[in-house]
C-alpha cells in the first residue's frame, strides 16, 4: 500500500517537473520582436498581431510613424527584427547592410486617393482638371505634412503645384503628422482627406471616392525585411510568412491595400 502510495507521488511529481520544465522551456523560446512599419500598416498589424502572438508565444512591440522619419532612426543606428517600410527604401538598407541579404518581400501596395465622410458625395475626380475643381470647391482638406515625411503628403503637395493651385489651397488645408486625414474626414472636421487608401478605408466613417487621375496617380509598394541584427531570424520569419500568407493577404486586401 505505502509502495503504491510513494510510486504516484513519484509519478505526480515527475509530471509536475515535465510539465515546469516543458513551461521554461516554452518561455525560453518565446521572443519579443521588436518591428518598426510605416504607418499605413498599423490597420493590417493591428488585426495580424493577436493572430502572431496567440500561434507561437512570440511577442510584437511595434513602432509606427513615416518612411521618412523611421529611415532617419534606422540611419541613426536603431535598429529592429522586422522592418515594414516602401521597398526602395528596404532595398537601399540591405546595400547598407542594415537589413539581411535576400530577406526583403513585398507586402503590397497601395495608391494615393481622395477620401470622404462616409455617406458625403463623392466628387467627381476622374481627370487632371476635375481634380483640380473638386479641390477648389472644397471648404477643406486634410494631408500628411510633407515636412514630416510622409510619403502621401509629400507626394500630394506637388500635385498641388502642378495642377497650379497651391496659393488657392493654402488657407483651408489641415496638415497632419501621420495618418490622421481619414479620421479628421469622419469626424465631419474637414471635408476631403488625402492619404494612402489603406488608410483612409481602416477608419470608421470615411470612405475612399478613388486614386489621383490619370499621371497623377501614385502607386507605393510595401515590403518586409529582416534586421540584420535581430537574434530571432526565425521568429522574424514566422512573422513575415503570416503577413505574405494567405491569412495576411485577406486582412491586407480588407484594409484597402493590395497584397503583393
Amino acid at each position: 500500500m505505502m509502495g503504491r502510495l510513494f510510486s504516484r507521488r513519484a509519478s505526480l511529481a515527475a509530471a509536475v517537473k515535465c510539465s515546469l520544465l516543458l513551461a521554461l522551456g516554452t518561455a525560453a523560446h518565446a521572443a519579443e520582436l521588436k518591428v518598426m512599419s510605416t504607418v499605413a500598416l498599423t490597420p493590417t498589424l493591428n488585426e495580424l498581431t493577436p493572430k502572431y502572438e496567440s500561434s507561437g508565444g512570440n511577442k510584437l512591440m511595434i513602432v509606427y510613424s513615416t518612411i521618412a522619419e523611421l529611415k532617419k532612426r534606422i540611419d541613426a543606428g536603431e535598429t529592429a527584427d522586422v522592418m515594414i517600410l516602401s521597398r526602395p527604401v528596404l532595398d537601399g538598407l540591405q546595400t547598407q547592410g542594415k537589413v539581411a541579404q535576400g530577406s526583403i518581400v513585398n507586402v503590397g501596395s497601395s495608391y494615393v486617393a481622395i477620401g470622404v465622410r462616409t455617406g458625403a458625395p463623392k466628387p467627381d475626380i476622374s481627370t487632371a482638371e476635375k481634380l483640380k475643381t473638386a479641390l477648389l470647391a472644397a471648404k477643406s482638406i486634410s494631408y500628411a505634412d510633407p515636412a514630416k515625411g510622409g510619403a502621401s503628403g509629400v507626394y500630394f503637395a506637388k500635385v498641388i503645384d502642378r495642377l497650379g493651385i497651391a496659393d488657392q489651397m493654402k488657407s483651408k488645408t489641415v496638415l497632419v503628422p501621420g495618418a490622421e486625414a481619414g479620421e479628421l474626414v469622419a469626424k465631419g472636421e474637414v471635408e476631403l482627406g488625402v492619404a494612402q487608401a489603406s488608410e483612409i478605408a481602416a477608419v470608421a466613417g470615411a470612405q475612399v471616392v478613388g486614386p489621383l487621375p490619370g499621371d497623377l496617380n501614385s502607386a507605393i509598394v510595401f515590403a518586409v525585411g529582416i534586421g540584420s541584427t535581430t537574434k530571432d531570424p526565425a521568429a522574424a520569419k514566422s512573422l513575415i510568412e503570416l503577413l505574405t500568407g494567405p491569412t495576411g493577404a485577406a486582412v491586407l486586401k480588407s484594409k484597402g491595400m493590395d497584397p503583393a
